[in-house]
């Protein structure tokens, strides 16, 4: 894994909110994290945690009435693009892009490529896989029809897909699941992207099919030298895949740091709580997992200072319910928003 030199993508104090009859959903409130050359970059909290909205921001595809309203969104694509967006370094802020502009269009796909959640649901069961993978290549690259068609083979083929050639004139709705994701991911790989996003690509498959899914996505990622940004919420697949981990928690950054101090070294008393809540084979037999108290606010009233403080068992009253703690480091490697380690606070 190389990592060394300028992060690919830099992501700073990130705020997208959505503006409703009911209220304003904050539903990403000030996220940072960098991710940096053949890097694995896991992003993991409980449903509703602004995970999905994360990845959606970067790739401009929040839907209304979700817009951007803050920070930054900085990448550096592969080839030199873009006018009054770039900045320093060649990078551009996407947040500056228009979501529908040729400039976002060309980056997002060909730069940055996306596995989403459902393949069948991405997938048009009209079409046959061949068609839209070539679609897909045809969009971001100069090259003829028949130059698609060799390439997308050879992506079925590099997936693990038997008979690249016959599953070309296939439909998403005649392949099993593993088959179809399998599919999805030769897509998203077809423009040999910077950057591939994965949201939580093996929540609709079973087991089996899960680790050969994760294998796969490791031995492309290892093999292409790209970056990943990993969505999940299930901590075992995070142990697995995963270099750097983003713990997230009502649409803030609650820790960051390297998968290995993460599991064995947390800091942060949600992390601490999401661990034990893992069950092991040392965990002592007949007895029940421990849970985190209470459960996730609703999305229109979030609870002022922290956000987990409601529900933390080291909660420090007239701190933690008045003050939002900032991400700070809290060691060479890793870096906590909580009071416990430092004393500062979010700038009102």
């Amino acid at each position: 894994m190389d990592i060394q030199g300028t992060a690919i993508l830099s992501v700073r104090n990130l705020k997208t909110y959505f503006f409703m009859d009911e209220g304003t959903v904050r539903a990403v409130d000030g996220v940072s994290f960098d991710v940096y050359p053949g890097q694995v970059v896991g992003i993991v909290g409980e449903s509703g945690c602004g995970k999905s909205v994360t990845i959606k921001s970067i790739l401009r595809i929040v839907e209304r009435p979700g817009r951007i309203v803050g920070g930054e969104i900085l990448f550096r694509p592969r080839t030199g693009m873009g006018n009054g967006a770039k900045g320093e370094d060649g990078f551009i802020d996407l947040v500056k892009l228009d979501p529908r502009g040729p400039e976002m269009r060309s980056i997002r796909g060909g730069e940055i490529a996306l596995i989403p959640q459902e393949p069948m649901a991405a997938f048009s069961p009209v079409h046959t896989i061949g068609d839209q993978i070539i679609e897909a290549i045809l969009l971001h690259q100069k090259m003829s029809r028949q130059e698609a068609w060799e390439i997308a083979v050879e992506r079925l083929h590099e997936v693990g897909i038997p008979s690249p050639e016959q599953r070309m004139n296939a439909y998403s709705w005649e392949l099993s699941g593993g088959l179809r994701q399998r599919a999805m991911i030769a897509m998203a790989l077809s423009c040999n992207p910077r950057l591939l996003i994965a949201d939580e690509p093996t929540t609709a498959i079973d087991v089996t099919t899960q680790a050969q899914v994760l294998n796969l996505l490791r031995s492309l990622q290892e093999q292409h030298n790209m970056a990943i940004i990993f969505i999940t919420h299930d901590l075992g697949v995070i142990a697995q895949i995963t270099d750097y981990v983003v713990v997230m928690y009502l649409g803030r950054v609650m820790e960051t740091g390297p998968v290995e101090d993460i599991f064995y070294n947390p800091q942060h008393p949600y992390t601490k709580a999401l661990l034990k809540s893992i069950p092991s084979i040392h965990s002592p037999p007949r007895t029940f997992l421990p849970t985190i108290e209470g459960s996730i606010p609703p999305p229109f009233s979030r609870p002022p200072g922290c956000p987990f403080h409601p529900r933390c068992s080291e909660f420090m009253s007239d701190v933690c319910d008045r003050r939002i703690p900032a991400l700070h480091p809290v060691n060479e490697r890793q870096s906590a928003s909580c009071f416990l380690y430092h004393d500062i606070a979010e700038e009102e």
